[in-house]
């Protein structure tokens, strides 16, 4: 029999809808001749098994699994697509360790670790990353937004600590901004990070590991014309999008070698995408890492799969079976 594979998509966050695109994408890129797919969404606490638009029955949250016609249906493995809180700050993660259900992405620590930009960019920086200077912000605690602007200069950036597909951001060129730019950020969670401009080429990086080897992916560097990598950049074509990137050998090579170490020093799992701004003196900087990276047809990861020559249901099956055979 065809293992049974949970593509888990949804979540409480601003990326609700982005989460159901990458589910679709994800659906399409598994082989069907190998694996029996569905998609169960989270929401607000409702779990549901979408069969189709109009058969969707409840997940019982005591072992995933759900019922239809009487008959009990389980799953080998969740393929989580959750851009935001629970499936990528590692609350998901806990609960299928403790179910014992196999999934494919970080475990509970890289999880959290990297949903939090602030803490993973400190962390990384540990291991000889290069960050933007920073501030945390906290909701009700004070802060001094002159003190804030004297130390990362202005551009700087203002955006939620946990949040991703660029809601909440912005840029904010001037001092009059930046008490706003912090409300408008505090809007998608607890803690808000404020980051220094960086000037350069904003470059992301892709890579898998199983027990057999390594997958570097192509970089892809990103051009906008807009005032940085926002949302309709991201999703609305407002971006060029280049795989793979016009960067030399070397600094390419320089890239991927430091995306492989940080994978490994962060215990990284599955696919991983980091993003990076090479500035203009030639060095490499990290931004964030994003480990349950949009999988739409269009976005980063399939893009570089396709540059690298190889097929995505292939890499999907890599990821899959590395876990199951387990």
């Amino acid at each position: 029999m065809k293992p049974n594979i949970a593509i888990v998509a949804g979540g409480d966050s601003s990326e609700f809808e982005v989460s159901l695109r990458s589910a679709q994408g994800i659906k399409s890129f598994i082989d069907p001749n190998r694996y029996n797919t569905t998609i169960v969404t989270i929401h607000k606490g409702v779990w549901k098994a979408e069969i189709s638009a109009t058969e969707k029955y409840p997940i019982c949250k005591d072992d995933f699994s759900y019922t239809a016609s009487g008959v009990r249906h389980t799953f080998d493995f969740a393929y989580i697509t959750i851009h935001g809180t629970p499936g990528e700050n590692g609350i998901l993660q806990g609960y299928f360790d403790l179910i014992g259900l196999k999934y494919s992405c970080c475990g509970v620590l890289a999880a959290a670790l990297t949903f939090n930009k602030f803490a993973c960019n400190r962390y990384l920086e540990a291991f000889g990353a290069k960050i933007a200077k920073s501030e945390l912000l906290r909701k009700g605690q004070s802060y001094d937004a002159a003190a804030i602007i004297n130390k990362l200069g202005l551009p700087c950036f203002v955006k939620s600590n946990v949040g991703g597909s660029s809601f909440g951001v912005t840029k904010v060129k001037e001092a009059g901004q930046f008490d706003a730019a912090v409300a408008r950020a505090f809007e998608e969670g607890p803690e808000v990070i404020v980051e220094s401009f960086l000037k350069g080429t904003e470059l992301t990086s892709g890579m898998y590991k199983t027990q057999d080897k390594v997958v570097n992916f192509p970089l892809t560097e990103v051009v906008t014309s807009n005032e940085f990598f926002d949302y309709d950049a991201k999703y609305n074509g407002q971006v060029q999008e280049i795989t793979p990137a016009r960067l030399s050998p070397e600094l390419t090579a320089e890239i991927q070698r430091q995306t492989r170490v940080y994978y490994e020093v962060m215990g990284c799992k599955g696919i991983v995408r980091f993003d990076f701004i090479v500035t203009e003196d030639g060095v490499p900087h990290v931004l964030e890492v994003n480990t349950t990276p949009g999988m739409t047809a269009t976005s980063f990861i399939p893009q570089q799969v396709r540059a690298a020559g190889l097929d995505i249901k292939d890499v999907m099956t890599d990821i899959i079976a590395n876990e199951i055979g387990r």
